[in-house]
């Protein structure tokens, strides 16, 4: 079968689309003026989140899509997560608010690895549905996540495995039937427990630092705490080309410096913290001695101070003709209203202190997501534009705040234990642990694997709920193979081979052609007597040899004191006990890393207790 080449998507690149569910009865322009107020609408609900999100590289975005190449108009953007992908799945927990809130709407979203969505349910997923097969399938809608489903004997709706139906087609089926499109409990549940926490889990992904900074950076990060994403990566990225506008810091001296508290995310702070880094001399940073209280204050605020040092050098100075109010764009009414129908203002009186600081935040949030400017201004551009718009540093002002700053947080997060991803292990799996821990399971495991009838595609997991019996038709592997070998004329037709969801007219098949050859099964039995006992023979010769070997001597043999065996008889074995111990030795040798005997053994749905005993 034949797909379509996939596009190749930008690397930590997550892309998301809001289509109209129902649009057919819309002109083009009626659906352009719906989906961009419906933009305005969305960025006014989730706003309360997205200002107190720190994002790694790239904000969450939403935009008016024309149609094109048979994908229809939409609104979507796409953002760049980089080493967070802590950023993507906040993504994908927005698009579940957005769809629930706007039932109108559906979410696609992937990334570079394709449906990322379908990996993180993959232990779940119906045969049929591979990378391949579930193109355009895909959706979020009404706060859950949907899949076109395959067309079998059992059901008439969806579309062939082996059709990528259009975006157009698929929204269409999921309007008339929701229900047989939505995903089965434990795919949904596999992609919702990804996502839970949210929205609590963004305050919980921020950590707050106290860092001895230049005063012009303490004076944006004021104004635009996100401004702090940038810098960590300049300074995390930066080369010897960057570093040389570290030797005289122009725009932040560092006799200006300042104790304040400073606002990362987990992954920004880590990436700042874990870096060795030692400032040039002209530079006129100075660390005080490992031992100082304040040493890890005094280490964070150069290295950051580093970072936005080298952002402004990048960059021209703008020009100081001020930006218009956002008060003067006629879409800041709206903005204004659909934040106040929301409760942003949580009852705060006009005029007052957080009343200001949260309209503040609304401008600086409306500037950067809701309008569209013709020319966006780089980080270091925004940076310099603050320093012009702000008033004289006052230093001593902020000096005087130095006491009255709360208590950093503590990074004792960085330090990952043995006991700690034991004990997060543990709490995902505990339900499966506590079935596992027998070792009698080990065995009865490992027999069901191989007594398996597994297809070409690989092994099946016999522990999987959605594994279902694979249906051989012997005459047509027999033809296959005499094709194959060059026992016949006709070339190897793939579909030979092929496996479909038409299993059940291949067990019609396979019913009659037994019943055709119970006439004929006495020669068969002979024939079948002869070969067994050839079989016996040869064993037995094999027996005989490694009896002279020490091969056997790796193996125990079963214990019964009632049957005393003759000198040189060959002992049975103890299968049982042989593979529980040579897979607990296994186990052992791995010390609680990943290896071939735990893979194997999760694979069956067997977890094991970590090893208490080190001998």
């Amino acid at each position: 079968m034949d797909f379509p080449e996939r596009r190749v998507m930008q690397e930590d690149v997550v892309q998301y689309k809001l289509f109209l569910i129902q649009s057919e009865c819309l002109s083009s322009q009626q659906t352009q003026n719906r989906l961009t107020h419906l933009t305005e609408e969305i960025l006014a609900k989730v706003a309360p989140l997205l200002m107190q999100y720190i994002w790694q590289h790239q904000p969450f975005n939403l935009k008016y899509h024309p149609e094109k190449c048979g994908v229809p108009a939409h609104i979507g953007g796409s953002t760049q997560f980089g080493d967070n992908v802590e950023d993507e799945w906040f993504i994908v927990y927005l698009l579940q608010q957005i769809t629930k809130d706007f039932p109108e709407l559906a979410a696609r979203v992937e990334d570079n690895d394709g449906e990322f969505l379908l990996i993180e349910a993959a232990d779940y997923l119906p045969k049929w549905l591979n990378p391949d097969t579930s193109e355009n399938r895909v959706f979020i809608y009404q706060g859950e996540l949907h899949i076109i489903p395959s067309l079998s004997k059992s059901s008439s709706v969806g579309f062939p495995k082996d059709v990528v139906p259009g975006v157009e087609q698929a929204l269409a089926l999921l309007s008339t039937n929701t229900e047989a499109c939505l995903a089965s409990p434990k795919i949904r549940t596999a992609v919702r427990k990804r996502i839970a926490g949210y929205p609590e889990k963004i305050k919980a992904g921020l950590h707050h630092a106290h860092c001895y900074i230049p005063a012009g950076i303490a004076s944006v990060l004021a104004q635009r705490p996100d401004l702090v994403a940038p810098a960590v990566s300049a300074f995390y990225l930066r080369d010897p080309v960057d570093l040389q506008a570290c030797r005289r810091f122009k725009t932040f001296p560092p006799d200006t410096r300042v104790l304040t508290m400073v606002t990362f995310s987990r992954c920004l702070y880590a990436q700042l913290q874990q870096q060795q880094f030692t400032p040039d001399r002209r530079s006129g940073f100075t660390l005080p001695p490992r031992s100082h209280p304040q040493y890890r204050a005094h280490e964070l605020g150069m290295k950051l101070a580093h970072g936005f040092e080298i952002l402004c050098s990048k960059c021209r100075t703008p020009s100081s003709e001020p930006d218009a109010p956002v008060s003067c764009n006629p879409q800041w009414k709206g903005f204004m209203a659909s934040l106040k129908k929301n409760n942003y203002f949580r009852g705060e009186l006009e005029g007052s202190a957080r009343h200001k600081q949260l309209t503040r935040s609304a401008e600086n949030f409306f500037k950067q997501s809701v309008v569209s400017t013709s020319s966006v201004l780089t980080p270091g551009e925004e940076i310099l534009r603050l320093l012009q718009d702000c008033d004289t540093l006052a230093v001593e002002e902020l000096k005087k705040q130095e006491s009255q700053l709360p208590q950093e947080d503590s990074d004792s997060w960085l330090d990952i234990t043995a006991q700690d991803l034991e004990a997060d292990e543990g709490e995902d799996s505990e339900e499966e642990e506590v079935a596992g821990y027998s070792l009698v399971a080990v065995s009865q495991g490992m027999k069901s694997f191989l007594n398996t009838m597994s297809s070409h595609e690989g092994a099946e997991l016999p522990w999987s709920s959605s594994a279902q019996p694979f249906n051989v038709d012997p005459e047509s592997i027999s033809s296959a193979l005499d094709k194959l070998l060059g026992g016949k004329a006709e070339e190897l037709d793939s579909d030979d081979l092929d496996d479909d969801d038409d299993d059940d007219e291949d067990d019609d098949e396979v019913d009659d052609k037994v019943k055709e050859e119970d006439d004929s099964s006495g020669n068969a039995e002979t024939d079948g007597t002869q070969t067994l006992d050839s079989l016996k023979s040869y064993m037995d010769q094999m027996d005989e040899e490694l009896m002279n070997t020490n091969i056997g001597q790796s193996f125990s043999q079963t214990v019964n004191s009632e049957n005393d065996h003759e000198p040189g008889e060959i002992q049975p074995l103890d299968v049982d006990f042989n593979l529980v111990s040579n897979l607990m030795e296994s186990l052992s040798c791995q010390a609680g890393l990943a290896g071939p005997a735990s893979n194997l053994l999760q694979s069956l749905g067997v977890h094991l207790p970590p090893n208490s005993d080190p001998a």
